[in-house]
């Protein structure tokens, strides 16, 4: 990559464009260091445009994203050799992120799946596919319930999505899938929403499935359960257990929150906007106001009166958090930030949110405060996609097909 940007850009531009010093760029053209992994990142979103997919072929596999979000599942296929041939995302403001952060695809960025034939999309290796979880979610049964809409696949706005990934898969025929969903999906309608996938999966399309519940919390300090459903055309000996999780908590707050000490990286893309540089601090907007911090006190109290376990979820350095949500920029409550005896706590900065969803520094944010807490609370865990992309991977690789065994 470096040596393609050298004919465009001089060592002197390189330098302001990643933040570094003409001397460690020298370094790195001539093989006397290698750039770090983020650096290698930011190279690649300064590459210029490639021809389509077809006249560019050197990838290990072919993948389509649906329901793309940001791109969290994309970067973990990405990362073990994929290349993704066709996007699908419908809101328009994840679009840009998206859009921000994978450039040159040589395709362009579909909207609504429903809109698009199977017959338009290109073949594929590997469908991958975040679709809607409302209508399956805790939160968002409990809020249909209240407003008497329907959920599940009874919700026509998103639960029927699913059979969109279905009518896909069987167009296509690809070699396996991966799906992902909200825990919540196993217990849905008493287990019989789940069942209908399964068996559409497995009876209707003949796939061979394999799922499991991973919280990332075993990735990053946060508890996150998502189920994975990963299918494959043919029996393959598949197994969630031949990579070994990490241990829950091996990673806690410290590890992504702003560092104050002056250490914090220099983010050319963020500037000042999420951290304040000059005075080595978080900016004051993110700390709850005295009547917002009040009110959640209150809330707090009132319904520990009647023992219930709703509340603000308080954090410090050593802590792994709940579960980041989309409404997380209505008042954070879900993890807010310890900031000492006699001042308010804070809301995590989207900078932050970004490092607890397993996103390094490179991943851009081109949209409002508002717009990205909605999307990184939308989002995965990119390092539990990454495990499953690892275990995936050496069936999609040189048409390995192994036997299950006896």
């Amino acid at each position: 990559m470096l040596r393609i940007l050298r004919k465009q850009k001089s060592q002197v531009e390189l330098a302001k464009a990643l933040d570094a010093d003409v001397r460690t760029i020298r370094r790195w053209e001539n093989g006397e260091s290698e750039p770090p992994k983020y650096v290698k990142h930011a190279l690649k979103q300064l590459l210029p445009p490639v021809l389509p997919f077809e006249d560019d072929d050197t990838s290990d596999f072919r993948f389509i994203d649906l329901f793309a979000g940001i791109g969290g599942i994309r970067q973990a296929f990405e990362r073990v050799g994929g290349r993704c041939v066709f996007t699908s995302e419908w809101d328009s403001y994840a679009q840009k992120t998206y859009a921000e952060n994978y450039r040159g695809d040589g395709h362009e960025l579909n909207g609504d799946i429903t809109r698009v034939a199977a017959g338009d999309i290109p073949n594929h290796d590997v469908l991958l596919a975040g679709f809607p979880c409302q209508p399956f979610s805790i939160a968002g049964v409990s809020k249909k319930n209240a407003l008497g809409r329907a959920h599940g696949f009874e919700d026509e706005t998103q639960g029927t999505l699913f059979f969109d990934v279905a009518r896909i898969i069987k167009d296509k025929q690809p070699r396996a899938f991966l799906l992902e969903n909200v825990k919540n999906l196993l217990s849905h309608d008493k287990g019989r929403t789940f069942d209908v996938i399964r068996r559409t999966l497995t009876e209707e399309l003949g796939y061979h499935i394999h799922y499991r519940v991973i919280d990332g919390a075993h990735f990053t300090p946060q508890h996150r359960e998502r189920i994975l459903i990963v299918g494959f055309r043919e029996p393959v000996a598949f197994a969630w257990d031949a990579i070994p999780l990490p241990p829950k908590g091996s990673t806690t707050l410290k590890d992504i929150l702003h560092k104050t000490d002056g250490s914090e990286p220099v983010l050319s893309w963020d500037g000042d906007r999420f951290f304040d540089r000059a005075n080595n601090k978080v900016p004051d907007k993110y700390t709850l106001t005295p009547k917002l911090w009040a009110y959640l006190q209150g809330y707090a109290e009132k319904h520990r009166a009647k023992g219930n376990g709703f509340g603000f979820g308080l954090v410090g350095p050593d802590s792994v958090t709940r579960t980041l949500s989309a409404r997380y920029y209505k008042d954070g409550s879900e993890i807010l930030v310890y900031q000492g005896e006699g001042k308010n706590p804070r809301r995590l900065t989207p900078r932050e949110c970004a490092r607890l969803m397993g996103f390094d520094d490179t991943f851009r944010i081109p949209v409002s405060d508002t717009r990205a807490y909605k999307q990184f609370g939308n989002s995965v865990v990119v390092n539990v996609m990454a495990h499953t992309a690892r275990l995936m991977r050496q069936f999609l690789v040189n048409d390995l097909q192994p036997e299950l065994p006896l």
